[in-house]
């Protein structure tokens, strides 16, 4: 079946609430935060893993109209609760549930933010219930969201940070997925309102920009499900925290990719030029010195281990390294990255499970495999996974 809403009935329906929004200040001051903002329930050290079944719709192959969409395998949610993790990030793809021709013309209009496919957020439902069967806590992200995207944000027709509609369709987004689940338990069901802020800068966004477009998401949330913890990505592509949001109380995500030679060697959408040094842990300077080891990773995480003690609920929802690091030194930069998020009582998300960062099928050369209910399991990884 398919359900579509316009905008012009998103924009009868929500008036009030927006109106409501607006008041006063550009978003909610530290004193009406306060006094608003229920006390959210204590974020776990969750262990686990990002599954990518709605990530990145514009690779997807085209059936008819609309691009191949499939529920998250239940062996992959298996898997993991067997082997011993509890977390499961979905980075999704907004497009994916859009009901227009964008499959065909590779362009999506304001309106069409507001067309959606329910076929498409069925396959969302039946993924989410697979991983409550296992007792995997979910965490569903917008890895795209209307009008933001860390990759290709061109792409969009608006912008979120500056473009009405697109922030009238973000809210309209998260306001209809806070319906759908509110009878899902907040320990069994997390949001992740948009995946990796982008750094502020003039023209573009503000951190002032960001935490009232945030701030509007989490209300029209908490005024259907008062209790779900909801995660807030840090600026700076998932590395700042967001001083801005500390008063609404909402737990931050961090992003742990520090240094970026180290986590995306010959990755072609961050190395894009294959320039990235042989990558070595630690990274020393020419004369042999260190320039980035553990010392400062620790200080890279220190802001997120002091958001921790101010009562504010962490977590990493993405880190590993791609397959062409080179296996021995992504290990040693992945233990001080646990060793240091644990000291913190962060728990943290591989990015993936199966694929090019994971813990099976990841395509390394440098590996030697172990043959795991059909899959080849890097068991090094897996066993430093299991040790934090």
């Amino acid at each position: 079946m398919t359900t579509r809403t316009t905008r012009r009935r998103f924009l009868q329906q929500t008036a009030v609430t927006m109106a409501g929004l607006s008041v006063a200040t550009p978003w909610l001051s530290a004193k009406a935060a306060e006094s608003t903002a229920p006390t959210p329930p204590p974020v776990p050290r969750w262990r686990g893993f990002n599954l990518l079944d709605f990530f990145q719709a514009m690779w997807r192959q085209v059936e008819g109209d609309f691009v191949k969409v499939t529920p998250t395998p239940e062996e992959d949610c298996q898997l993991i609760a067997e082997l011993g993790f509890d977390f499961v990030r979905l980075p999704s793809d907004y497009w994916l549930w859009i009901d227009s021709d964008w499959p065909r013309t590779k362009k999506l209009k304001p309106d069409d933010m507001f067309k959606i496919r329910e076929a498409t957020l069925e396959k969302i439902d039946q993924s989410i219930e697979t991983c409550r069967k296992y007792g995997l806590h979910v965490n569903f992200n917008l890895h795209r969201a209307p009008g933001y995207c860390i990759n290709d944000p061109e792409r969009e027709p608006v912008s979120l940070w500056s473009d009405k509609v697109a922030q009238e369709a973000f809210v309209y987004h998260w306001e209809m997925f806070a319906k759908r689940y509110r009878g899902i338990p907040a320990k069994e069901l997390s949001f992740n309102l948009v995946n990796e802020a982008p750094s502020p800068r003039p023209g573009y966004m503000t951190a002032e920009d960001y935490c009232r477009i945030m701030t509007q998401a989490i209300e029209a949330i908490r005024k259907v499900s008062p209790d779900r913890l909801i995660f807030v990505d840090g600026l700076n592509v998932g590395t700042k925290v967001v001083e801005g949001l500390i008063p609404l109380g909402v737990p931050q995500s961090v992003h742990a990719y520090y240094p970026a030679q180290i986590s995306h060697y010959r990755a072609s959408w961050v190395d894009r030029n294959s320039s990235f040094p042989d990558p070595t842990w630690p990274i020393r300077n020419p004369d042999g010195s260190v320039k980035i080891g553990r010392k400062q990773l620790e200080e890279h995480f220190a802001p997120w281990g002091e958001l921790r003690k101010k009562g504010i609920g962490v977590h990493c929802g993405e880190t590993g390294c791609f397959n062409r690091t080179p296996h021995e030194v992504f290990l040693a930069w992945m233990e001080d990255v646990l060793d240091i998020l644990k000291t913190h009582d962060i728990g943290w998300a591989l990015w993936n499970f199966r694929g090019s960062f994971g813990v099976l099928d990841s395509g390394r050369q440098d590996v030697a495999y172990e043959d795991f209910h059909g899959h080849k399991l890097d068991r090094k990884l897996l066993n430093l996974l299991q040790k934090y």
